[in-house]
């Protein structure tokens, strides 16, 4: 695990600016350098007791791997006027119009939107939000409800490294971006974490309680974010 002792900057490649994140681990014998293609940022990994002046010279003298890369990073999806982007597993597309409503309002395979056209991009996301809160407070209180477990609050941010989480006081948290994955990912991500209220670990009593709450095999929806799930952290970043 990498220990408390770390440091963010800035690293410019090819013109370009990125977040260079520095942490150190226990377990490391020598400098590493890693690009996180879903958050465009570059990660540099280090002894615990290795100078930090001498890895960042080591960095500046990879920018030819760096650049390349960073270049083979898939782009981010930009949420404009005639954007096309997942929402509940399936495409649909951003239709901005000066005569629409503001609020966005889903009509079949489109994401209507009026209002200043420079403002689309916030509120896409603040309706992928809103929509993704919804689904997933019902949804979570329907299976906590339906396991005879004790619910706290729902709620939804937009973390790097989980899914879901779900803490010993009954509160679980989501990713919104799970409103984007096809149905059948986001409700077993949801019995997943209602399990959670029963084990607080990952125990074979904890996966047998998984598969009994979704009603079926969540192996799937635990390969399509394996195998997606980056591609969720390009929209709108």
């Amino acid at each position: 695990m990498w220990s408390k002792e770390s440091s963010d900057d800035r690293l410019t490649v090819g013109g370009i600016e990125y977040p260079l994140r520095v942490r150190r681990h226990a377990r490391t014998r020598s400098f590493r350098l890693s690009i996180d293609p879903a958050r465009l940022e570059i990660r540099l990994g280090l002894p615990p007791k290795a100078s930090l002046r001498k890895a960042l010279k080591w960095v500046s003298e990879q920018r030819v791997w760096l650049e390349g890369q960073l270049a083979a990073a898939p782009d981010t999806i930009i949420l404009s006027h005639g954007a096309i982007i997942p929402f509940e597993g399936r495409d649909v597309q951003i239709n901005w119009s000066s005569s629409a409503p503001r609020r966005v309002v889903q009509e079949g395979d489109s994401l209507v939107v009026g209002g200043p056209q420079s403002s689309i991009s916030p509120r896409i996301l603040r309706w992928l939000r809103q929509v993704a809160r919804e689904k997933l407070t019902h949804e979570t209180g329907l299976y906590a409800a339906r396991a005879g477990l004790r619910l706290g609050q729902v709620s939804v941010g937009d973390p790097r490294s989980r899914w879901g989480s779900c803490a010993a006081s009954g509160n679980i948290r989501y990713s919104w971006r799970l409103i984007c994955a096809p149905i059948f990912v986001r409700q077993a991500t949801v019995a997943h974490e209602v399990a959670h209220l029963a084990h607080m670990d990952h125990s074979p009593a904890f996966h047998a309680r998984h598969a009994q709450i979704y009603g079926e095999d969540p192996a799937p929806a635990r390969r399509w974010l394996r195998e997606h799930g980056a591609m969720l952290h390009r929209i709108g970043r």
